[in-house]
């Protein structure tokens, strides 16, 4: 259970909605429960007042008093029910986001080695399924769980204070078992099917994606029929394994429900006795075996609940393996020694797991104000350089020393949004005047003065609506908004045509005056006019 520690710090986060959604499920429990024990003691009071009235003996009965009481109990069912559907709901939400929260906080501080650890379909697996079954643990798992040993206590001390002792013991001794039988037995004779389950799912979808990716290759390989077969036969064994898991839940739920039963007719057997001592009276006989009816709803969710708790577990082992933060190795630091510095790189190496060294013992130092671009062919190191200079990697060794700064990377990232929250990004406190300036400044102010939405366009996943050089372009005013005195350019213009590259690159030299820029590119017509450059062999 030490896999669940980290998720169970983020769903207690929030208290008050988990204990106000659990009196919710007991108050909907309880009023159910109370509309079956007191229908059977109002039915078994009339009958017995008719067989007395029948038999010439003086009998009454108050029908007002009980019949409100069950109306009560039917209305405050239904309420609570829905209050409880409606406000678990937006709690489940809410904590779904604390831990998609959490987890992308985790990945975004994850370096090259992290991210290349898993493959494609292994991170989906992460980000979806994995995080799909931590959503509902206290929904599923620790709600239903409380409440059963709470309603099931709330029942002894019943037949305790309204009954005998003895009673109470006899039910304890059914439904303790009962009760263990839908929790902790389910568990433990599913975990390990359920564990190996998860692992396996993950392995057939991945090799479903990669069917389907790598569908060409396969076929013009001949091997088409002997992967889909591979997939298939995957896919059988979990169909199998998981009617084994589904007949031991069965199983297992069966057990508790005829142990709900006996406690049912126990408490039935011991109130006759009762009744005939003359300690209760006939009404009475019933209602205690009628609310232990009632245990059946939330007994009946335990098992289900429990025999998934092993998946649960598996995908909160990976999550935790594969999406743990990384220790920091102060290898990047704010402040440069030098005053007159902007950035410092001190005999940084960047090497990738055995590999050799990509840059050794790279020294540079950078002045405040001063434009420095650096060159090379591809697989010389820039962009890890740069990762490096902007402290999402870790060089193998050397330190930096950098001011705080902004960084374009190679690759363009746009969000599925509007124009505007795009650019917001790089300064959530910009004017709609400050946008279209810095539009106009790498040429796509007149691309969108046009469109009906103007700032409010859509531009679409990755920025589909946009052509490449155009999405570079975006990516970059973001960048240029910022107003980190360090900026980081790589490519700052893959994609865009010469004459637009040229004026872009004039207005640049206004806009950042005094500000310190470093561009990397594969040729010195790649980067802005600097005032020196450094070739990386």
């Amino acid at each position: 259970m030490r896999e669940l520690g980290p998720w169970f710090a983020l769903i207690f986060r929030r208290p008050g909605r988990l204990v106000t959604g659990g009196l919710l499920i007991l108050a909907t429990l309880l009023a159910g429960m109370g509309l079956l024990a007191l229908s059977g003691w109002f039915i078994t009071a009339t009958a017995l007042s008719g067989i007395l009235l029948a038999a010439g003996v003086q009998a009454s009965i108050n029908l007002y008093v009980p019949g409100g009481g069950i109306r009560f109990f039917a209305v405050a069912r239904t309420v609570a029910r829905y209050a409880e559907r409606v406000y678990n709901h937006d709690t489940v939400l809410r904590l779904l986001t604390d831990i998609r929260v959490a987890l992308f906080e985790r990945l975004s501080t994850a370096g090259r080695d992290r991210r290349t650890r898993l493959r494609g379909p292994q991170w989906l697996s992460r980000l979806t399924n994995d995080v799909d079954a931590l959503d509902t643990l206290y929904l599923r798992l620790i709600a239903p769980t409380a409440l059963a040993a709470l309603v099931t206590a709330i029942l002894l001390i019943a037949a305790w204070l309204m009954y005998r002792g003895e009673l109470a013991v006899g039910l304890a001794l059914v439904l303790v078992p009962a009760f263990l039988v839908a929790t902790l037995l389910v568990y433990l004779r599913t975990r390990h099917l359920v564990y190996q389950q998860t692992a396996a799912r993950e392995r057939v979808r991945t090799d479903v994606i990669e069917h389907i990716e790598g569908f060409g290759e396969l076929t013009a390989a001949g091997r088409i029929g002997k992967h889909a077969a591979l997939c298939l036969r995957q896919a059988g064994q979990i169909t199998r394994n998981e009617a084994r898991t589904d007949t031991r839940t069965g199983w297992n739920l069966g057990l508790s429900q005829v142990m709900v039963n006996l406690s049912v007719v126990l408490a039935l057997w011991m109130g006759l006795e009762l009744f005939q001592a003359g300690a209760v009276t006939g009404p009475m006989v019933v209602l205690l075996p009628i609310a232990l009816l009632g245990l059946q709803e939330i007994y009946s969710m335990l098992p289900d609940a429990f025999a998934r708790l092993g998946g649960t577990l598996a995908s909160a082992a990976a999550l935790n393996r594969d999406c743990a933060p990384e220790p920091s190795q102060g290898a990047h630091e704010q402040q440069p020694h030098r005053s007159d510095c902007a950035l410092e790189l001190e005999r940084v190496t960047i090497r990738f797991s055995d590999h050799a060294p990509v840059l050794s013992h790279f020294d540079m130092a950078v002045a405040k104000g001063e434009w420095v671009g650096i060159i090379g062919h591809s697989g010389a190191g820039k962009s890890s350089l740069a990762d490096i200079i902007a402290g999402l990697e870790t060089p193998a060794v050397g330190r930096v020393h950098a001011l705080p700064l902004a960084y374009l990377t190679q690759k363009t990232v746009l969000f599925d949004d509007t124009l505007k929250a795009n650019l917001l990004i790089g300064r959530p406190d910009a004017t709609d005047a400050d946008l279209w300036r810095v539009l106009e400044l790498v040429a796509m102010a007149d691309r969108f003065v046009h469109e009906p939405a103007q700032l409010n366009s859509w531009l679409g996943s990755m920025g589909s609506q946009l052509s490449g050089g155009e999405a570079r372009r975006i990516a970059l005013a973001r960048v240029l908004l910022n107003k980190a005195p360090l900026l980081i350019l790589d490519e700052p213009f893959t994609g865009v045509d010469a004459e637009t590259r040229n004026n872009i690159a004039t207005g640049m030299r206004q806009w950042l005056a005094g500000k310190t820029v470093v561009s990397l590119g594969h040729a010195p017509e790649a980067l802005l006019a600097s005032d020196r450059t450094i070739r990386l062999a």
